[in-house]
């Protein structure tokens, strides 16, 4: 049957993400469009979209995505170089990771996310090569970091890994091939001056105060003025154009400055929710390709938000992760929320999940 109350916790916290968007928005789209809820409009046509996406998924049984799997992959595929070409690809802060649409600007990597889930879901259940695995991973990490876009290719990256695990496949390949990655990794941040001064400023936060380390400082700034209770919703300072993207990236310290301690432990304890119901569904689900999609899915959601929590906390260097359901961004929201329509597919469709 149904899983209500992961219906009902998501819907919760996507609704209070409108709230949120609209109250750290304020400011900036007063002054940017003479509209101080036009960000939070956008966000609620965004959840209109994600809900019909929604509803479509989990109507139809979630085992024909795996005859699909293939082509919706190669198609996100394409889709993910078209950033990268001139003069179709928005450059927003240095980085090339959107499509302009006219209407809409869509983030490809959001859509490849999901698509490789249901991939590797797939791959995996019928057979457990390695080979194949680090391929179909590589690919779209490869183009991501090109964009470049080091936060979501670590989230596909860590996602993809948690699948591969699931499947009980050997790991003898994978930590053979560990040392190599970590070295990649290392020299891939080095080699950019962009990327090498985030990991420097991570490690001494007080280098450059109003440089390098102002975001991190004035969202530490946010959640220490929030104490326990917060300073009461709508009340933020911060985001009078202290705190840098309040209504994306820094939601979470808006949140905390205004609801305080309180407010974002019930954020964390809604994530933590979400990830039980979809392991437990995960586990209670009967076939391979169904258990695999439901880890890989709750691991989608759940590694993005705990890179969040930990780079508003400075326990990670930022990477300009988006909190799933809350920060503002219409393609995050969008595949958020069909990703969630899966889930509810498979506690309807998977066998033992439905008892």
């Amino acid at each position: 049957m149904l899983d209500k109350q992961l219906l009902i916790t998501v819907l919760a916290l996507a609704i209070f993400g409108v709230v949120m968007v609209t109250d750290a928005s304020v400011v900036d789209a007063t002054r940017t469009f003479g509209d101080r809820f036009y960000f939070g409009k956008h966000q609620l046509f965004w959840i209109f979209l994600g809900l019909i996406s929604m509803f479509l998924v989990s109507r139809f049984n979630y085992k024909l995505l795996k005859k699909f799997s293939l082509p919706l992959f190669f198609g996100s595929l394409i889709l993910l170089v078209l950033p990268l070409v001139p003069g179709i690809g928005l450059v927003l802060h240095g980085s090339r990771r959107w499509v302009d649409l006219g209407p809409l600007v869509i983030q490809p990597s959001e859509l490849l996310k999901l698509t490789l889930v249901i991939y590797l879901a797939t791959l995996l259940s019928i057979k457990k090569d390695f080979l194949s695995f680090a391929f179909a991973v590589s690919i779209p990490v490869g183009l991501i970091m090109l964009e470049p876009d080091l936060g979501t290719a670590g989230i596909i990256a860590i996602t993809s890994v948690i699948i591969y695990f699931s499947s009980g496949a050997p790991i003898r390949y994978f930590m053979s091939m560990l040392p190599i990655g970590g070295l990649l990794g290392l020299i891939f941040v080095l080699t950019s001056s962009y990327r090498k001064e985030r990991l420097l400023t991570f490690l001494n936060p007080a280098s450059d105060p109003l440089g390098s380390s102002y975001h991190i400082r004035q969202v530490l700034l946010a959640l220490g003025s929030g104490g326990i209770l917060g300073v009461g919703l709508g009340q933020s300072r911060q985001k009078y154009l202290f705190l840098p993207e309040p209504a994306t990236d820094s939601i979470l310290a808006v949140i905390g400055e205004e609801l305080g301690l309180l407010g974002t432990s019930a954020i964390l304890l809604a994530f933590l929710f979400i990830i039980w119901r979809g392991l437990r569904l995960a586990m209670r689900t009967n076939d391979s390709f169904g258990k695999l999609l439901a880890v890989g899915i709750t691991s989608l959601i759940g590694v993005q938000a705990f890179i969040n929590f930990s780079a508003i906390v400075a326990l990670v260097p930022l990477t300009g992760v988006p909190l799933p359901f809350l920060s503002y961004g219409g393609s995050s929201l969008t595949i958020s929320l069909t990703a969630v329509g899966i889930l509810l597919n498979i506690s309807k469709n998977g066998g033992k999940s439905a008892h």
